[in-house]
């Protein structure tokens, strides 16, 4: 059965989109079949994968609705790397047609069902913001994956989305849990971003992954040439920290095996 991971943060400009395309790449690269899910109206992550989203006949918001089964939406990635079910603005209706909607929370726990067991991992890109799509990526998944730059104010929010992740996994979702914390953005020449490094590990210890992902230029390039940055430039520091990253989470849901 797929692992389901939402990307989440309530505080913007994180890097959340930008993990969730290039970690989905990464995995992919290590044929790990994978769906990314795109539930930012944004539609960023869209873009990033090389999916027009000016060009949809179909998207997420017709499957939350209950309008589409999740395989009549999916698309390929650019270079059919891996599936995405992309959004684009259309996406902003679903917040108010849900408020009224039977089991609003559920919705795509529900249109997920019939595909998880295609897919090794399932990573869905949240908005900035603990809204209705929030809600119904954390009552889907079974981890969360929360970006955190390595700068002031990092901390800022992160309780709050703790707090929301245990609400979440007593009431609506007991597999829920932190999947872990991944560091972006990282310039390791600052002393404030090894002093919020420090801190992170510190609180949270082993759900801080060892992988760093650095401040690079090729990684925020990346998307405007709508590909991962390990297709843009698979050398860059950016793109072998993802893989990195990918390799690491991998190790994390391998069995564990006991020596007699």
């Amino acid at each position: 059965m797929g692992r389901i991971i939402c990307v989440a943060n309530q505080k913007g400009g994180v890097g959340k989109t930008t993990t969730t395309v290039n970690l989905a790449a990464a995995l992919a690269d290590m044929r790990k079949k994978v769906l990314l899910i795109d539930l930012d109206p944004q539609g960023n992550a869209t873009m990033g994968c090389g999916v027009d989203k000016y060009a949809l006949d179909n998207s997420v918001l017709e499957v939350l609705l209950g309008e589409l089964p999740a395989r009549r939406a999916v698309r390929p990635s650019i270079q059919d790397l891996f599936d995405v079910l992309p959004a684009n603005g259309d996406l902003t209706a679903a917040e108010v047609q849900l408020l009224d909607a039977p089991m609003r929370e559920r919705r795509l726990a529900l249109a997920l069902e019939p595909v998880r067991n295609e897919y090794d991992y399932i990573l869905i890109d949240c908005p900035p913001s603990l809204n209705m799509l929030t809600l119904n990526a954390l009552v889907a998944a079974d981890g969360v994956l929360v970006p955190i730059q390595t700068e002031y104010y990092a901390l800022e929010g992160l309780s709050a989305l703790l707090n929301t992740i245990e609400q979440i996994k007593a009431h609506r979702n007991p597999r829920l849990d932190l999947e872990g914390i991944v560091r972006t953005m990282h310039d390791p020449r600052n002393n404030l971003a090894n002093d919020v490094s420090g801190q992170l590990i510190s609180h949270f210890q082993d759900k801080v992954f060892r992988t760093v992902i650095p401040r690079n230029v090729r990684v925020a390039e990346a998307p405007s040439h709508g590909m991962p940055v390990m297709l843009y430039d698979k050398s860059s520091r950016g793109s072998i920290s993802y893989m990195a990253l990918a390799s690491e989470m991998a190790r994390r849901h391998q069995p564990q095996t006991i020596s007699v």
